[in-house]
């Protein structure tokens, strides 16, 4: 006989700008150092496939920092009203994609969400949240680098490059996630979030 499994959802993360560098010595979701200035002051990707976090995985802090003062920009680190913002260009797509989240953590300098299974691939489905919190951010006059126009007139994306997604196959898994992100804002020392956008996971 044979099984099929059925996902149930995803986990998905995406980081602000400068949050997570394709070669951070934790391990990143990335094969390849793109600019030149972070290969050379940090080395090559450190490309990893746990579906468990690495940010608590020892490592060399001095590397991280000194490739982050290789960034051709400041960090992005969001304010609570950036936050809200980015949580209302969310919630503003959901129903427009007829996508249905579990969970949503906006925190400083990445976001998470546990998402039900949609027609787009998690990979896409993250891409088009990214895009709506950029929406969120500019409808609010609140673009980290609103002061920073390309020739073209064009804003540097808040965010980093990809993100994560980890496909989640049993309820347990779930609901497993979905606490996780509801704990990650406490756990920063920040006060838990409610979003209305989110819709409770009934298992």
């Amino acid at each position: 006989m044979r099984y099929v499994c059925v996902m149930l959802g995803s986990h998905i993360v995406f980081s602000c700008y400068g949050f997570w560098l394709p070669n951070d010595p934790r391990g990143s979701g990335s094969r390849v150092v793109r600019a030149q200035h972070l290969y050379d002051a940090g080395g090559e990707a450190t490309r990893v496939d746990s579906r468990r976090s690495v940010a608590k995985r020892p490592h060399d802090r001095a590397i991280r920092l000194a490739t982050k003062a290789a960034l051709a920009r400041r960090p992005v680190v969001l304010t609570g009203e950036q936050a809200c913002a980015v949580a209302r260009g969310i919630a503003d797509l959901l129903p427009r994609l007829e996508a249905k989240l579990h969970a949503l953590a906006v925190l400083p300098d990445h976001v998470h969400a546990v998402a039900a299974p949609h027609r787009l691939t998690p990979a896409k489905l993250r891409d088009a949240l990214k895009r709506a919190a950029t929406r969120g951010l500019n409808d609010a006059g609140l673009h980290p680098f609103r002061d920073h126009a390309r020739s073209n007139g064009k804003l540097p994306s808040p965010w980093a490059e990809q993100g994560w997604c980890v496909f989640l196959d049993t309820p347990d898994e779930m609901r497993g996630r979905i606490r996780y992100v509801e704990q990650n804002p406490g756990e920063a020392g920040l006060n838990p979030q409610r979003w209305s956008c989110v819709t409770p996971y009934a298992g």
